[in-house]
C-alpha cells in the first residue's frame, strides 16, 4: 500500500465510515488483579501529537503529574503504508524503549496474528514485553482511577465517583456525534452518508454551545474527563476538520461559547502546551491523499488561542 492504504476506508452499505474495533483491551489496576499492576516505570505510552485519541492520554498524563511514572514516545506524524514510524525529528523521536522502527512491531510481538490497523495511543508493558491496551477510552480512565498513588498532590479528580454517570452520558454523545462525527463526515464515501454525518455533527455542536452558555465545564462545575475528550476535537476543528474533512457549516471561532471554552482549556499548560498544530496539519494533509492528493499543507488558520476567554465567572 501507499499512503492511500492508510486511509481508514471501512464503510457500511450506504458509504458511512465504520471505525475499527480495538481488540487489545487489557486493563491496569491498582491492586494488580488484572495482571497489570499500576507501577512506576513499568509502562510506556506510544502516542502521536496529531491524533486526538492519543492527545487525550497526553493531557491526562500531564494533568495528573504522571510524566515520571509513565514514559512516552511520540511517533512521526506522517504515516505511510508501514504505519506509524519512530524517527528523530521536530517533536518526535526514535523509540528508546524497545528500539522499534515501526509501531507495528509492538503489535506483532503482542499478537503475531494481529491483522488490524496499528493505532495510537497504546501502552507497552516492559515486564511482559507486550501491549496492554490500544483501547483509548481505557487509557485515560486507568490513569485517573488506578494510578492515584502516583499522582501529584494537587492533581484534579477528572473522574469523580459522584459524577461518573453524567460524565459517561456526555462522553457517549460527544464521542458518537463529535469525536467520531468529524471522521464520519470526512471519510463518508457517499453524499447520503456525508449529509447525515455533517448535520448530526453540527446539531450536537449547537447543543454544546447552548450547554456551555451558563457553565464553565461540561459536567459538575469542574474540569473532568469529559472536557479532555471534547477539547482534542475542538483543537483540531478549524485547522483540519473544517477544510480537510468538509466540516464547514461553521467554524469553531463562529461559536462564542465553544470557542471561549476551548481557549479557556488551551490556556492551561497541560492542554495548550501539548497541542502541536504542525504535527496535526502535516499528519492529516500528508497522510490522507484520497482527500488531499497534492499533499499540500495549508498555512492557516491564524487565530488567537491566547485571547481572553471571559469564562472565569461562570458557575456550575
Amino acid at each position: 500500500m501507499s499512503v492511500t492504504g492508510q486511509f481508514p476506508a471501512e464503510t457500511g452499505a450506504t458509504g458511512e465510515f465504520v471505525r475499527q474495533k480495538y481488540s487489545i483491551r487489557g486493563r491496569i489496576t491498582a491492586d494488580g488483579s488484572s495482571g497489570f499492576p499500576a507501577q512506576a516505570g513499568r509502562y510506556h505510552l506510544y502516542v502521536s501529537l496529531a491524533c486526538p485519541w492519543a492527545h487525550r492520554a497526553i493531557i491526562v498524563r500531564r494533568l495528573l503529574g504522571l510524566e515520571d511514572v509513565i514514559s512516552m514516545t511520540v511517533v512521526d506524524p506522517v504515516r505511510d503504508e508501514r504505519g506509524w514510524a519512530f524517527r528523530d525529528g521536530p517533536g518526535h523521536t526514535a523509540d528508546g524503549v524497545c528500539g522499534f522502527q515501526f509501531l507495528s512491531e509492538a503489535y506483532l510481538l503482542t499478537d503475531p496474528e494481529y491483522t488490524g490497523r496499528y493505532t495510537v495511543p497504546c501502552i507497552w508493558d516492559r515486564e511482559t514485553q507486550r501491549l496492554v491496551t490500544n483501547n483509548y477510552p481505557d487509557t485515560t480512565i486507568d490513569f485517573e482511577t488506578q494510578f492515584g498513588a502516583f499522582q501529584k498532590p494537587d492533581a484534579p479528580d477528572l473522574y469523580p465517583v459522584a459524577l461518573r454517570d453524567e460524565i459517561d452520558e456526555v462522553n457517549e454523545v460527544v464521542y458518537q456525534d463529535v469525536n467520531n462525527g468529524v471522521y464520519r463526515t470526512g471519510f463518508a464515501a457517499s453524499q447520503e452518508a456525508y449529509d447525515a454525518a455533517v448535520h448530526t455533527l453540527f446539531a450536537r455542536l449547537d447543543g454544546l454551545e447552548e450547554r456551555l452558555a451558563g457553565q464553565r465545564y461540561l459536567v459538575g462545575g469542574q474540569l473532568t474527563e469529559a472536557d479532555v475528550r471534547l477539547f482534542t476535537t475542538l483543537a483540531r476543528f478549524d485547522a483540519v476538520y473544517v477544510g480537510h474533512f468538509k466540516c464547514n457549516l461553521r467554524r469553531l471561532v463562529d461559536y462564542p461559547n465553544l470557542w471561549g471554552y476551548a481557549r479557556d482549556l488551551y490556556q492551561r499548560p497541560a492542554f495548550g502546551e501539548t497541542v502541536d498544530f504542525e504535527h496535526i496539519k502535516r499528519h492529516y494533509y500528508m497522510t490522507h491523499d484520497r482527500l488531499n492528493p497534492s499533499r499540500i499543507v495549508p498555512a492557516g488558520p491564524r487565530v488567537d488561542w491566547m485571547a481572553p476567554h471571559g469564562r472565569e465567572g461562570l458557575g456550575a
